[in-house]
């Protein structure tokens, strides 16, 4: 009787075990039902319906079109520099009278060109003016008309491959596989031009004559373009994912699944890189941008690395050689800036130092000796680092003086013998100059440094790499005018010198040289001391070069003018069409106008030179650090 009733709980418990397992069977659970289909499983896992022979197509294009564009602007490079090389040969040994050929000759549509193109800003006249929102924030800047056209290019064809799809595919999941495919392919694409156009060390920027802040604004586009393609990747993966295991599958996949989890830590990255490179916060905080956007580019590059290499794809996804390129090209860039402050700042002479003076109109007077000779030119900028000064950030600046010394320099000849080998050495160090106007961060801690112990300078250890750029040489032109807002004379008196030494030399065409620099208060005519000096003592100084010096702020309101006549100092602002158009009335062979300085006096000498051309050769060159 016992067993009987054992024998019918065991036969209950297993018909209850029945019933369950049948009620289960027929009403499975979403997951389950959703996997078992068909259309929707593949096309969230390597490259189930991704279009990857249109994919190579349209990377092979973007690259095609790229390097067309480079290897257009390659060869007017070149026949820049052949036109300024023969007007250079030809007219280095002529009077300023004689050089009226290279004054007049050039295509009558080339003016019409610079002036709606070539140096035409976007909108009215406003191009390096900063949009400023607060004190403390701006939204930087507006590219010029040429560089908005370059920029809505490279948009726009993105964009257009991205809605070259199979449309007419009737099944949504595999659609988004294929948008999936796009917008990562996309993206990596951008990225190889992207971290070679924020280089210092970027080769192209000698090789094209195209600025270092040209390239950055390139960069930071392509930036933008990359990061929204790469988020357009990973919601594209999510939709499919969603509808496949619902969102706790997402989670799973993120948690467990080292492909999906890099690609994830990725995207956050460069999404967080989006978000702090926008405008009015990269110009709040730059400095800690700078240091934060070097560590999530480095996390981005690795995650995407271990992204294409994890794939269940043979050999990784097909984008893992442009990704290890990529890397590449980073960590060389690095290292030839490691390389080039290396060899700068340590010989067996000793290491580099600099003195540091507090000037006034806030600003710093620093002076580097380097322990080895440096070659430099005109209109080179550096990047700096002072020890105890945040060490790890370097900034560029301007290098307004330089000179090399021999190994008896400081040492007096004991007789013209030893003269005549002094004569005869070969430098073996240099001492280089900059003045730094104190904002806030870096250059504000600087000031405050030279402020405690002012009068006396301080010495302290520091950092010199470079020099950049001097891609611009101004030795073919007749009549150079300059254009200088506060410490942007720094990049403006190098060419002085040097084209004042050239025409007495009869190594360059420069028969006029005119500046123009605009000061707060006539004290800051200081930063200059001993250089200016140099400069007024030159032979034929005083018929080669004109001072019109503007204090925006004077304490008396009169006009000084020196004996010679050929430097003036005046209070207010000037009226830059008016000067330059005086420029162009006298002008001596073909003129060329640079700038540097506050975005507003820069976007002033843009208009004037595009309202002034004309019939004489008219060229612009600003120099700016945008950011």
């Amino acid at each position: 009787m016992e067993m009987h009733r054992r024998r019918l709980a065991e036969l209950g418990l297993k018909a209850s075990a029945e019933i369950l397992q049948v009620r289960d069977s027929s009403e499975p659970t979403r997951t389950d039902a959703q996997k078992s289909n068909p259309t929707i499983a593949p096309y969230n896992t390597g490259l189930n319906g991704v279009n990857q022979p249109n994919n190579m197509m349209f990377t092979d294009i973007l690259w095609w079109s790229l390097g067309a564009v480079g290897f257009l602007v390659l060869i007017i490079r070149i026949g820049q520099l052949a036109l300024a090389k023969l007007r250079l040969v030809s007219a280095m040994s002529l009077k300023a009278k004689q050089q009226h050929f290279w004054k007049t000759s050039q295509w009558g549509w080339m003016p019409s060109l610079k002036r709606n193109l070539i140096y035409a800003p976007l909108w009215k006249k406003r191009h390096n003016r900063e949009i400023r929102l607060s004190s403390a924030m701006n939204m930087g800047t507006l590219p010029s008309r040429l560089h908005a056209i370059l920029l809505l290019g490279y948009v726009a064809s993105n964009i257009a491959y991205m809605f070259v799809l199979d449309w007419k595919n009737a099944n949504k999941y595999a659609l988004c596989a294929e948008i999936r495919g796009r917008s990562g392919t996309l993206s990596v694409v951008s990225m190889i031009p992207l971290i070679i156009f924020a280089g210092r060390n970027n080769p192209l920027i000698a090789l094209l004559n195209v600025s270092f802040d040209t390239y950055n604004l390139l960069h930071r586009w392509m930036g933008r373009i990359a990061v929204i393609e790469v988020i357009i990747h990973f919601i594209a993966w999510a939709v499919v994912q969603v509808a496949d295991d619902g969102w706790a599958g997402v989670q799973h996949k993120i948690l467990y699944d080292r492909f999906i989890g890099s690609g994830t830590i990725g995207v956050i990255a460069m999404t967080i890189l989006l978000i702090l490179a926008m405008s009015p916060v990269r110009h709040a905080f730059y400095e800690s941008f700078l240091n934060t956007h070097i560590i999530l580019a480095l996390i981005a590059f690795i995650c995407t690395w271990i992204h294409c290499v994890s794939a269940s794809v043979k050999g990784g996804l097909p984008q893992t050689p442009w990704i290890l390129a990529i890397m590449a090209l980073w960590a060389a860039e690095r290292f030839a800036r490691v390389i080039r402050m290396a060899y700068a700042n340590r010989s067996s002479r000793g290491y580099t130092e600099a003195i540091v003076e507090r000037m006034p109109g806030e600003t710093c007077r620093v002076t580097m000796k380097l322990p080895r000779y440096i070659p430099m030119k005109p209109g080179q900028h550096a990047y700096l680092r002072f020890a105890g000064i945040n060490p790890w950030e370097s900034h560029p600046f301007s290098i307004a003086w330089f000179e090399h010394h021999t190994a008896d320099q400081e040492c007096l000849p004991l007789n013209e013998k030893d003269l005549q080998s002094r004569n005869t050495q070969n430098p073996v160090s240099t001492t280089v100059s900059f003045l730094i106007g104190a904002q806030t961060g870096f250059t504000r801690k600087l000031y405050n440094e030279a402020s405690f112990s002012f009068p006396r300078p301080i010495t302290m250890r520091a950092a010199f790499e470079g020099p950049y750029a001097g891609h611009h040489s101004l030795d073919s032109y007749g009549h150079v005018v300059l254009f200088a807002g506060a410490t942007g004379i720094t990049h403006q008196i190098s060419y002085i010198r040097h084209l004042i030494d050239g025409c007495n030399q009869g190594m360059v065409a420069t028969r006029r040289v005119t500046l123009v620099w605009v000061v707060r208060e006539s004290e800051q005519l200081e930063w200059l001391g001993k250089w200016m000096n140099h400069i007024l003592k030159m032979d034929n100084r005083a018929e080669i070069l004109r001072i019109k010096v503007f204090v925006t702020r004077p304490k008396v309101a009169t006009e000084h003018l020196s004996n010679s006549g050929s430097v003036q100092r005046l209070p207010g602002r000037p009226n830059v069409l008016t000067l330059l158009a005086k420029e162009v009335d006298e002008q001596m062979g073909a003129m060329c106008v640079t700038v540097c300085g506050p975005g507003g006096l820069a976007d002033d000498v843009r208009d004037a030179v595009r309202k002034l051309q004309g019939k004489t050769v008219l060229d612009f060159v600003e120099e700016s650090f945008t950011w």
